[in-house]
């Protein structure tokens, strides 16, 4: 280094500058990243390479890595006996009011806290983060009881889309996220904007949210992902079968499935989110680490 300091890495550089020590290094760098894909991937595979094999094939004690003979038609259908499509639409329903509600409830709570500064903010933002710490099966029981009777209005949410949206509104891992990158945003920017005339809202709106793009894909894809993925909440509050999600639909529709079909319907309700993640990928790390260093 330049100014006479070392830098501390895993592997010393004098064994890296060693044939011994690089070859070394080359294989166990490899052998780890080719042991956690195939850890990663080999499920998706399983999946996806048992619904083109028979049911017969499937049932048999010793397992098949490729089929045998291949059934591509389990996917047509696992389509059309069961009718995923009405499952896929209530997912996709459910998916982007979860969305929007969670746009407009935590980019508010985390600008209020981190730009309107109100009185104990700080305690506020402290049992948000505190919320975090609690399994999910221990808020389900108070949380299925606010939605069957809403307080101060009484309404029961049961079997109404609401009965998701509400409770996904409110997440505090995606207003820390927001706030850590509202308060990255110079206060000149927001100072200028006040000397214009413009509001608390319209500071938000025309200076605060074009500056957040990075954060708020990362907040849209997570919420997309949660509710798309989510089994034991939807199963709950949804017990009308014709409004349940893809992920309730075929756990109740597994009985009556031959398993080839029912592994099709798996992997078609697990496409849209890898397809997701694939395209938005540089954008969710973009968000993640954006805000948390100075340049």
């Amino acid at each position: 280094m330049a100014d006479g300091t070392a830098v501390r890495t895993l592997v010393a550089p004098t064994e890296m500058s060693r044939r011994a020590g690089r070859l070394i290094h080359r294989f166990v760098l490899t052998a780890t990243l080719v042991s956690f894909t195939l850890a990663f991937v080999f499920p998706l595979y399983w999946m996806a390479s048992g619904a083109l094999k028979s049911s017969a094939e499937l049932a048999r004690s010793t397992p098949t890595l490729t089929p045998h003979s291949w059934h591509p038609e389990s996917y047509s259908a696992a389509w059309s006996s069961v009718g995923l499509g009405h499952y896929f639409l209530n997912t996709l329903l459910l998916a982007a009011g979860a969305w929007a509600f969670q746009l407009v409830v935590d980019v508010s709570a985390a600008y209020a806290l981190s730009k309107l500064r109100p009185a104990l903010g700080n305690v506020v933002l402290g049992m948000m983060l505190a919320t975090l710490m609690l399994p999910v099966s221990a808020l389900l029981v108070p949380t299925y009881l606010t939605v069957v009777d809403v307080p101060l209005i009484h309404v029961n949410l049961i079997n109404t889309p609401f009965a998701v949206w509400l409770p996904a509104a409110a997440n505090a891992f995606n207003i820390f996220v927001l706030k850590r990158f509202f308060d990255q945003i110079p206060a000149e920017l927001l100072d200028s904007a006040r000397i214009d005339g413009a509001g608390p809202v319209r500071v938000l709106v025309s200076v605060v949210l074009p500056l957040s793009r990075p954060v708020l894909a990362v907040v849209s894809i997570f919420a997309v992902v949660g509710v798309w993925k989510d089994f034991l909440w939807p199963m709950l509050v949804l017990p009308d079968p014709a409004k349940q999600p893809i992920t309730v639909a075929l756990n109740r529709l597994a009985i009556d499935m031959p398993a080839n079909q029912l592994l099709a319907g798996m992997v078609m309700a697990s496409i849209p989110l890898l397809v997701l993640f694939l395209i938005f990928q540089r954008h969710i790390l973009a968000g993640l680490t954006a805000g948390s260093l100075k340049g």
